[in-house]
């Protein structure tokens, strides 16, 4: 079976092509990627209309890419997924009416996914997959959620955010130094020439006994620090986003830690666009390896939105009988969208 996955919530066109057979993992056939940084940065974020037409220009010209990389026709494609939610309404609906059009034009069936299941499985694509159970880790945007994953479909929310999610707290606090967008990137970047210990920032919840996050508090800290600092704040930028990124990756660290140790299990999966930091990735590697947890990732390139995310979650849903894909092509998107919700 192929499935062509589209993803559309937010500021990259993704598209991918998945095969899977009644026995063996899916396979990962082609993928393409626009990502629309570029013209986003003039603006210092992501603007929802430009987002949504830059999309109807993309995702058709990927589609195609994709089907000449994997060297097979648009009538081969079986089932048609996109990303239903949750992510900006008005770029949800591109990727939505063009993967039902494609059915209805294909009698092909589709089926819509949840974007942060996408991230959730999108390990499974790796040359080093998990294996059910797992404790997972999902740092995407402004979702920070810790889960329990017991198999496709089956996740219990053991803690999540109360207010800005790690990835939110790295972007606003890289603006408030003044690194433009996007934001994340840039401080972490900054951050390997600084010192982690230079600033002494919050750790927001870190003790707190539960497994929720709260970021809110170390955005303020980031910004008075760097009121104080004045005139002398670009000497030590680097030192500020280094210590900004310590604080956000040890309480990320430690929570997964109390999720795996009051769980029982021995295997972490860490997925969004946050779990490709270098720190976060080397600190949990060495926390992990003196539980004797096995850590997994996704590819560092599928760790931003992606279409193979798609594909792939859809693939793992109709594989493992937990969703039929439809010919009913009216369809909806959800912008809101909890995963506990599945």
């Amino acid at each position: 079976m192929l499935v062509l996955g589209i993803e559309s919530s937010c500021d990259e066109t993704g598209v991918a092509l998945v095969e899977t057979t009644a026995s063996e993992r899916p396979v990962l056939r082609a993928d393409a990627l626009h990502s629309q940084i570029e013209m986003h940065q003039a603006y210092g974020g992501v603007v929802p209309e430009l987002a949504s037409r830059d999309h109807i220009r993309r995702v058709l010209p990927l589609a195609e890419a994709v089907l000449a990389k994997a060297e097979v026709g648009l009538s081969n494609v079986d089932v048609v997924a996109y990303t239903r939610g949750p992510g900006l309404a008005g770029a949800l609906l591109v990727g939505a009416g063009v993967a039902c059009a494609l059915g209805a034009a294909l009698g092909k069936p589709v089926l819509g996914v949840h974007h942060l299941e996408g991230h959730l499985l999108s390990p499974f694509l790796s040359a080093d997959p998990p294996e059910f159970p797992f404790i997972a880790l999902l740092v995407s945007g402004g979702h920070t959620q810790l889960m329990r994953v017991e198999g496709v479909g089956r996740y219990e929310l053991l803690g999540e955010t109360i207010d800005d999610a790690a990835g939110e707290a790295f972007d606003k606090s890289a603006k408030l130094m003044g690194l433009g967008y996007p934001g994340g990137p840039a401080l972490s970047r900054l951050a390997e020439s600084g010192d982690g210990k230079a600033f002494k920032l919050p750790r927001p919840l870190m003790h707190s006994g539960n497994l929720d996050f709260s970021f809110a508090g170390l955005k303020t800290a980031v910004l008075t620090q760097a009121k104080k600092l004045g005139d002398t704040l670009e000497a030590n930028k680097a030192d500020l986003a280094a210590s900004t990124q310590a604080a956000i990756v040890e309480v990320l660290v430690k929570k997964s830690m109390a999720a795996l140790v009051q769980s029982g299990l021995k295997r972490l999966v860490v997925a969004g666009g946050v779990g490709a930091n270098r720190l976060l990735r080397a600190d949990l590697n060495s926390a992990c390896a003196r539980m004797g947890v096995r850590v997994h990732y996704p590819e560092l390139h599928l760790c931003t939105d992606n279409g193979a995310m798609i594909a792939m979650a859809a693939a793992m849903r109709l594989q493992a009988g937990v969703q039929t894909a439809n010919r009913s092509y009216a369809f909806d998107v959800k912008p809101r969208w909890p995963l506990a919700e599945l």
